[in-house]
């Protein structure tokens, strides 16, 4: 788990299925004024976004359930929850954890996308630190592969020099003559 700093917000980041998923919960923080996940989730783009994002990544998506909540998007009366929508739709790219990590959390594409909603500046500062953060994760996992292959090679020479090149000594017990006077 990381974190990032965007327009004075802590925004972490966390790995679920080898994918990093972004706080909306924490983005927010960076916002003026009162606005919920849900004010971005009624908007009729953002419904479309996901469900295209679902179906290129999620084959156990509903779209039948997504037709339905896509239809009533943009009314007044529309209003949907990201739990209401990931249950409702199987969708795996946006959800809400409760615990001690919890929140919304959206797959790094969702959230950039949540970025722009927030600001064009704040999506542009958002994808800027979000890559400096995975340059320095990537600069780290570089230096423990060299350590380790270190490590790995060091063995196998160590190895090799004892093997080949050290001749074994036989150690055969020498018998002494004493002369006799």
């Amino acid at each position: 788990m990381g974190k990032i700093k965007v327009n004075n917000a802590e925004i972490t980041v966390i790995q679920q299925d080898n994918e990093d998923y972004i706080s909306l919960t924490d983005m927010l923080k960076s916002k003026d004024g009162e606005f919920f996940i849900s004010d971005w989730l009624r908007n009729r783009n953002t419904l479309e976004y996901l469900g295209i994002w679902e179906k290129i990544h999620n084959p156990e998506f509903n779209y039948g359930e997504f037709a339905i909540i896509n239809s009533n998007s943009g009314l007044n009366s529309f209003k949907i929850s990201v739990k209401e929508w990931a249950k409702r739709t199987n969708a795996i790219g946006i959800q809400a954890k409760s615990g001690r990590y919890g929140g919304t959390y959206a797959h790094k594409d969702i959230a950039f996308e949540f970025g722009m909603w927030i600001s064009p500046e704040f999506k542009i500062y958002l994808v800027k630190e979000y890559q400096r953060l995975q340059e320095k994760e990537n600069k780290s996992l570089d230096w423990n592969v060299k350590r380790a292959l270190t490590k790995i090679n060091y063995r196998i020479h160590t190895d090799a020099i004892q093997q080949h090149l050290i001749p074994t000594l036989s150690v055969e017990p020498t018998i002494s003559t004493v002369p006799t006077i």
